[in-house]
Formats: structure tokens, sequence, C-alpha cells
């Protein structure tokens, strides 16, 4: 089994009460959350990274636990190894893009130097086109080569998943489609395993094996795409 998720967290605020419940057991390598705005989807994935503790469940991946609260086990985000592109790529505006991309393999505290060349960098600049602005900073960056230069700092480290938070919505459609396109080219290149949430059906066309349907903090379906 790839993914055996089961999830709790509640959510009391002025605005009133959210519980979001959910399980999810997936062979899937392409596993995609698809539902509107404000049904838990980030919150399910920040919860499988674990920027966010849940109150109740488990989260296992390849039969590895990273989360059991019974258990009393909840590895650290760095410890479960995942990478984790964020909706607006959250890249170091202070750092270029060979910097942002070997953020990911630096151990210590001091930034990686901009003379960086690690062979897995140069790796993943070839991979998504970004020689040409190597040295530049994320403010001199197209949407687009914002968004590669992230899912790049993900791979770097050769991570167990990658987890995507509506990857492609800040981008114009043309653009949208030529990076599914390279983006799924590239999945079959790794082999590795996948979550991608969305509320886009192009997203789960062109990039889901298995779809789940998520609405006010629980699945409603669960189906081979």
């Amino acid at each position: 089994m790839i993914w055996d998720v089961s999830l709790k967290k509640s959510y009391v605020s002025d605005k009133g009460s959210f519980n979001l419940d959910l399980t999810i057991h997936s062979n899937a390598r392409r596993l995609v959350l698809f539902g509107p705005s404000g049904a838990g989807k980030s919150q399910t994935l920040k919860m499988i990274s674990g920027l966010i503790r849940p109150d109740a469940g488990h989260v296992r991946l390849h039969d590895q636990t990273l989360f059991d609260h019974a258990a009393g086990i909840d590895l650290t985000p760095q410890q479960r190894h995942l990478a984790y592109v964020f909706q607006d790529y959250a890249l170091f505006p202070h750092l270029t893009v060979i910097q942002n991309i070997a953020f990911a393999l630096n151990r210590g505290l001091f930034n990686p130097s901009r003379r960086t060349r690690h062979p897995s960098v140069e790796r993943w600049l070839d991979a998504f086109h970004l020689q040409a602005v190597a040295h530049q900073y994320p403010d001199q960056l197209s949407g687009g080569q914002r968004q590669r230069v992230a899912l790049a700092r993900g791979l770097v480290a050769q991570p167990r998943a990658l987890l995507l938070d509506e990857p492609f919505a800040a981008l114009d459609r043309s653009l949208r489609d030529r990076l599914r396109q390279e983006l799924s080219a590239l999945l079959e290149q790794v082999d590795i395993p996948l979550i991608l949430i969305t509320h886009d059906d192009e997203d789960v066309r062109v990039l889901a094996e298995e779809v789940l349907h998520v609405r006010n903090g629980h699945l409603l379906a669960q189906a081979v795409a």
C-alpha cells in the first residue's frame, strides 16, 4: 500500500467549526484530491507533510509510519522526507535559482554558495531548462520558471513523495497546459508517488491515476481516473 492515511482534525473560530475526517487507502502513484476551496484539501496535505498535527489518526507511506497518534509517533517534516510545493512556490527571494534548489541539500546553518555546482542541482537545472536563469533571483523569473525552480528544489533531495498544492493555479491557461504535460513526463522518469490537490478538471485529466473527491472535510468518492 502506497498511501494509508486516516486523519481527524477539528477547527473552531468565530465563523463556526470545521471538522476534517477522512481516510485514504491507495496504491495510485498519482493521487489527486479534488474539490472546491475550503474543502480541507490543503489541510490534509499539510497534515501528511507534518506541518499540521492531526487530532487523531495515522499517516503511512509504503508501510512506513510517519504519524500515529495512538502510538505516539510524529516524525518531523524533515524526517518524513516529503517534497511539499506550495501554491505560491515559497522561493527564497534573496537566493538565486541555484541557491534555492541547493537549499534542500544544505544541512548547515548557512545558505548555499552562489557558486554551488552539485551534480544533483545540475541534473534538475537541465531537466527543467533552468541553466540560462541559474544565477537570477525569483523576482526576475516568469511564473513558469518559478514553478520549475520550486519543483526542482523539492525533487533534488530525492524525497519519498511529492506533494503539490494547486501547482498551476497562478499561471495563465497556455502555460498551465504546457507545464501539466511537462510534469506528467517528468513523473514517468522519476517514478515518485504524487499527491496533487486541485479544483481544475484538466489537472485530473492529465495527471490523475486515482481521484478523491473532497467536500467539507470528508471524502465523497474514490475513483480511478
